[in-house]
């Protein structure tokens, strides 16, 4: 569910009447809903609650939507955090979220990523490899420290997801080959620095199938067996994300939280070890919408075309995964319906929002609503075509912030020169 309704034909943010917020901020910007993070975090905080996990940190995934002000939102509620970059990691603390509660994932860690996440004393290090383990024991030994570390096992199992989300299959890059799990646990067991004390998984993104979670869990349950009984001591299991949800608002129904922490609580609750979530998209998504102004309408020979402000460089979803969002009107109107191409201003055919959608003609400076876009939204975002930033505005009930402002195009040449030997007075 979410927070995004029509009053008397206008759609609203909670209280926050949209047409009224477009003209304040202008067009195009992100609009999250305070109300619906709330919302998506409790349903899953109860849903564990529910199933017997009384020992779980929900760790929301950054890289969803990395806006401090979104973050801070869930830290308030308790939530943890799972980073993947040394940006990340100051995000989260920034935001409030104490390093106690930040697990560090990816893998392409620096010594510098380590070290920083070793003098903040987070909770843990998912690691990625053999490699990676001496790496972060060398790091850890140099600063005197200790590394409490989860070890990514890929477990090969195809979550039936888009390709490029998929990340539990043995071709993905992530995690230690399953066949591999106890070996690289024993040769952590041996290396200074390091307590090996988590076994992490994480499958894939948007599934909308328990059936791959089962596997997975069932095949985790069987190493943290094999685990114990070689005597290693395993206190955590850190079961990542990928919790589907739901993108055509009235066509979907995504895998219920119940279901999935009864699931969990099937393998795991008599384990002993304390349950680490990483939900990302399940959080984030419907909490936010993208809003935008046509342009102009194009009818051409094959298609009809809706130009609008909003591109690619706002929301690239579309483009990169052929990814669905809804797209609607901010203030209704009862009219014809054709098939339009939602199109942004950017030079690339593929820059567009979505294909063949149903609405009327409209004019310049009518608003749409691109929705479900909370998650690999304005995070994914670039200035390709020297395109400002959108601008993220947060809504609490009747009122609203802007979280992140849209920068000037003074801001963004200010970290670029050009190089003196253009600027000598000769032109040499």
């Amino acid at each position: 569910m979410d927070h995004f309704e029509y009053r008397d034909g206008v759609l609203y943010a909670e209280d926050v009447n949209l047409v009224d917020l477009a003209e304040t901020v202008g067009t195009p910007f992100y609009c999250y809903s305070t109300a619906t993070l709330r919302h998506h975090y409790g349903v899953l905080h109860n849903a564990c609650a529910k199933a017997g996990l009384n020992d779980t940190l929900i760790c929301y995934s950054v890289k969803a939507n990395s806006n401090i002000g979104v973050i801070a939102t869930l830290a308030r509620l308790g939530a943890g955090a799972d980073i993947v970059s040394l940006g990340e990691l100051q995000r989260a603390m920034a935001a409030g979220i104490v390093p106690e509660k930040i697990v560090f994932s990816g893998v392409g860690k620096t010594d510098d990523e380590m070290a920083a996440g070793l003098e903040a004393g987070i909770r843990q290090f998912n690691v990625e490899s053999l490699a990676e383990l001496d790496q972060l024991a060398a790091v850890a030994n140099r600063l005197g420290k200790t590394a409490q570390v989860a070890l990514r096992v890929n477990p090969d199992v195809d979550a039936g997801t888009h390709e490029k989300i998929s990340t539990g299959k043995a071709e993905n890059k992530f995690g230690i080959a399953w066949e591999d799990a106890e070996a690289a646990y024993a040769h952590a067991a041996g290396l200074a620095g390091l307590e090996p004390c988590a076994i992490d998984i994480h499958i894939g993104s948007q599934i909308t199938d328990l059936g791959p979670f089962r596997t997975a869990f069932e095949k985790t349950a069987d190493l943290l067996a094999r685990l114990r009984a070689k005597d290693l001591t395993i206190t955590r299991l850190d079961l990542g994300g990928g919790l589907g949800v739901p993108y055509q608002r009235n066509n979907e129904t995504p895998p219920d939280p119940l279901a999935y922490a009864r699931l969990i609580a099937e393998n795991f609750a008599d384990s002993g070890c304390q349950i680490i979530l990483e939900p990302g998209r399940l959080i984030a998504a419907n909490a936010g919408i993208l809003v935008t102004r046509v342009i102009r309408t194009k009818q051409g020979q094959a298609k009809n075309f809706m130009i609008v402000d909003a591109a690619m460089t706002e929301l690239v979803r579309p483009t990169l995964y052929g990814a669905h969002h809804d797209i609607g009107l901010v203030r209704q109107r009862d009219e014809k319906l054709l098939a339009w191409d939602v199109v942004g201003p950017v030079c690339e055919s593929g820059d567009f929002l979505g294909l063949a959608r149903e609405l009327p003609e409209l004019d310049p400076g009518a608003l749409l609503a691109v929705f479900s876009a909370g998650a690999y939204g304005a995070v994914l975002g670039s200035s390709y075509n020297t395109r400002p930033a959108a601008p993220e505005v947060l809504v609490d009930g009747a009122t609203h912030d802007v979280v992140r402002r849209r920068p000037s195009y003074a801001d963004m040449l200010a970290g670029e020169k050009i190089p003196d030997w253009l600027n000598s007075q000769d032109g040499q």
